[in-house]
């Protein structure tokens, strides 16, 4: 009887053995060399499959390399910024692949294929599963949502980014703008010129804008969070880029540590200020016309109309995460947007010349107002030109919910596909030849004419998952642009480095040193 049990558990150890070991070759091996197999019967092209590291050694080196230098101001950016991407599609066409890990990344650069992956959002979803999750603690709110979640959470935060609710936060728009514009003139003397790295002043703004429009009076408050946003927004990129290890996120490391430290210090700020404006709303007292009152007031009037329903509205919890969402998404896309603007006019002064000219016809001395700036042809033809050129995010990831026919194309469960903008930005078949060129004239008759396809544009991605603070940004931008052009013209200081670079969005590394003038 002893001898058959202690049969039987060696029998079951070894049988327990061989499952496991299977279930690791499965996915260390056989599972990634079926998904290669699959793609390249269907025409895809990459390299070979190679255990754990996949391309991300390589990709490494050469986005490493490419960082390591500056470039001529009319130097192709993809270079700098995508130089892993570049080479993948020249060395192995449109049609092709790469390895992150064990998962391959397949090259979406047909624009109707993009559109169809985009406005699919229920077959084609966010890619977090190689990510560490303690990139949560930055990467929160509707962005990290999917299926039922994402659509009840996007009913409630549309209302707060209607075109009449934006409107109420015009006036903190201006008052952030003024303030940069105000301090600029104090360093710039009368009738003269001075250098200035306007990068960070442009960073400083559209912080203040941020909180002024989250949080209203409690702007002051909010500055320290956006302080707090950004470090995190540093050290989550840091993690990002390294290559993910199951359990890292438990060990104590100083980075670890130090997010989970801003974490609890950004959640106990905005706790505090929400209960503040929570009392208030219930209580029946003004809101006031900040993001954070109107995203409060829609939510309860969405608890209400669903009645007893328990899984109606927001929790505080879910609250936080739109507040720290809107810090880091906000903040970032304005002012990258506003900083490669000044430096192409400052290359551009004849398209300078135009804007200002435009925002002296529209407004001269007064106040920009919201209908004022929704009649800025000519600056808008240029916003849409710099973000085709200097485009915020440089691709999208999404991975195969399940098994999903893409054109004629079978995509597996769990395959990545990357859409990236930046090639796409600068593809001379959808532009023409003179792609390279700075020529705000394309959109002269708007987006839809300026391009072949729907799928061929999309700095703030497509469909239903577009990004929802789009016109905020676009509104701010051109409120900023507005204030500078009447106060100031501007040219690249001979100091000036031209080095753009990905940290979530494209920056300028060494920031961007211009001169300006007053008028």
């Amino acid at each position: 009887m002893e001898l058959n049990f202690t049969s039987i558990a060696i029998l079951g150890f070894i049988g327990l053995s061989i499952y496991w070991f299977y279930r690791v070759l499965d996915w260390v091996w056989l599972r990634p060399k079926k998904l290669e197999k699959c793609l390249r019967e269907q025409g895809f092209r990459g390299n070979p499959y190679r255990l754990f590291l996949g391309d991300q050694y390589e990709s490494g080196k050469l986005i490493r390399e490419a960082m390591s230098k500056p470039i001529p101001v009319d130097e192709d950016v993809r270079k700098r910024i995508a130089p892993h991407i570049l080479k993948t599609v020249q060395t192995h066409g449109k049609n092709s692949f790469m390895w992150v890990g064990r998962i391959p990344r397949v090259n979406v650069t047909d624009p109707e294929l993009i559109r169809e992956v985009l406005t699919k959002y229920y077959k084609f979803q966010k890619n977090h599963h190689d990510l560490d999750p303690i990139t949560k603690l930055l990467l929160t709110g509707i962005g990290s949502l999917e299926g039922d979640p994402w659509s009840r959470r996007r009913k409630i935060i549309n209302s707060a980014f209607q075109f009449e609710k934006l409107k109420l936060m015009l006036p903190a728009f201006y008052l952030s703008c003024r303030d940069m514009v105000s301090k600029w003139d104090n360093k710039v003397p009368e009738d003269d010129s001075a250098e200035l790295d306007v990068w960070h002043d442009i960073e400083t703004l559209t912080g203040d804008v941020i909180s002024r429009t989250l949080f209203g009076s409690n702007f002051e408050e909010g500055r320290r969070i956006f302080e707090l946003m950004k470090e995190l927004t540093s050290l989550t990129i840091d993690v990002i880029r390294s290559v993910y290890i199951p359990g890292q996120r438990f060990l104590p490391t100083k980075r670890n540590n130090r997010m989970r430290a801003i974490d609890r210090e950004v959640r106990v700020r905005i706790t505090e200020i929400i209960n503040k404006k929570m009392r208030a709303v219930k209580a029946g007292e003004a809101t006031g016309d900040d993001f954070l009152g109107i995203l409060l007031e829609c939510n309860l009037n969405e608890i209400k109309e669903q009645g007893n329903n328990k899984s109606a509205g927001m929790s505080i919890e879910e609250i936080i995460g739109e507040c720290k969402l809107f810090y880091f998404a906000g903040q970032d896309t304005t002012s990258t947007l506003i900083v490669w603007t000044m430096v192409l006019l400052s290359r551009f002064p004849e398209w300078q010349q135009h804007a200002r000219e435009e925002v002296l016809q529209v407004f001269g001395d007064r106040k920009p107002d919201y209908d004022g700036i929704s009649r800025l042809k000519i600056v808008t033809m240029i916003l849409y030109e710099v973000l085709r050129i200097y485009t915020p995010v440089s691709e999208l990831t999404k991975v195969a919910h399940e098994d999903t026919q893409l054109g004629k194309y079978f995509i597996p469960a769990g395959v990545q596909l990357m859409m990236p903008q930046i090639l796409l930005h600068h593809d001379p078949e959808i532009w023409g030849d003179d792609v390279m060129e700075f020529k705000p004239q394309r959109f002269s008759e708007g987006v839809l004419k300026a391009t072949k396809s729907q799928g061929s544009y999309f700095p703030f991605s497509l469909g239903p998952r577009m990004c929802i603070g789009q016109n905020f940004a676009l509104l701010e931008a051109k409120m900023a642009m507005a204030l500078i052009l009447r106060r100031f013209s501007f040219e690249l200081s001979p100091s000036y480095v031209h080095a753009p670079f990905t940290l979530i969005t494209m920056q300028p590394q060494y920031g961007a040193h211009l001169i300006l003038h007053k008028l």
